[in-house]
């Protein structure tokens, strides 16, 4: 469904594209189709010079619960895993606008990764973050095995993205995942996309590709990670772990 996800540009935020997790039934589960809209709206924000910050929201009390399980199901019961995924992180990492995000309530899996591209996340104090990857009899995904060592250390991205181990949004914050803490969330990450579209857009882009230097191992991580991800999606074991989830709900 379109609506799945909304993309908006208020009029009280000029400059700022807004995209919008709109699934709450299913707690924001993304689905190939929702990764197929945000990768069209982070490519038109690209090259719209009327967008000067983006801002990724989810719902009250959730922020994503990952991937679509029925869509890894399909997959690993012999379906066609399809790009969308893949062409949603490329086109994430290779964003040339300031990402904010807002997290309130669960962000689980892609969840959590996907904040790891954006340059400044605001959370609520009932925010989680978790990546149970092994759990599943995945891996880690959105050159997060890259990006959360460099982050956090090799510890805190182990307990993370292998053990499985949930951060509060105060541990997410110490561990250099989010910036800031917050009870009214959409309200500060609205005004902190805000500010930063107003100030000067050359000097804005320059200074953030500085800091975030050459994303070419970013890429080719993704790729790597994707590979890894699809032999695993088609495992014994990966269709045994989605099998006992499906059947716990």
């Amino acid at each position: 469904m379109s609506d799945h996800i909304l993309v908006e540009r208020p009029q009280a935020a000029p400059g700022v594209q807004v995209i919008r997790l709109n699934r709450p039934e299913k707690k924001n589960a993304i689905t190939r189709d929702m990764y197929r809209m945000m990768t069209e709206a982070l490519r038109a924000g690209d090259v719209d010079p009327a967008v000067r910050a983006t801002l990724l929201l989810g719902s009250a009390g959730c922020f994503s619960a990952g991937n679509d399980m029925a869509d890894f199901l399909a997959f690993a019961m012999g379906g066609t895993m399809g790009r969308e995924v893949v062409d949603f992180l490329h086109a994430l990492t290779a964003h040339n606008k300031p990402l904010v995000s807002g997290v309130d309530g669960i962000a689980i899996g892609i969840g959590t990764t996907i904040h790891m591209h954006c340059d400044l996340t605001i959370a609520s104090p009932a925010s989680i973050f978790k990546a149970p990857f092994v759990d599943l009899a995945l891996v880690p995904e959105a050159a997060s095995s890259l990006i959360a060592p460099r982050l956090m250390g090799h510890q805190r991205a182990f307990a993370l993205l292998v053990a499985g181990e949930g951060f509060s949004a105060e541990q997410a914050r110490e561990a250099g995942l989010i910036w800031k803490v917050s009870e009214a969330v959409e309200a500060e990450a609205m005004e902190l996309a805000s500010r930063l579209a107003s100030k000067p857009p050359e000097a804005l882009r320059t200074s953030r590709e500085l800091l975030r230097g050459n994303r070419e191992d970013i890429a080719g991580r993704i790729d790597e990670e994707a590979h890894h991800f699809a032999v695993r999606l088609r495992s014994a074991e990966a269709r045994a772990a989605f099998e006992a989830f499906m059947a716990k709900k």
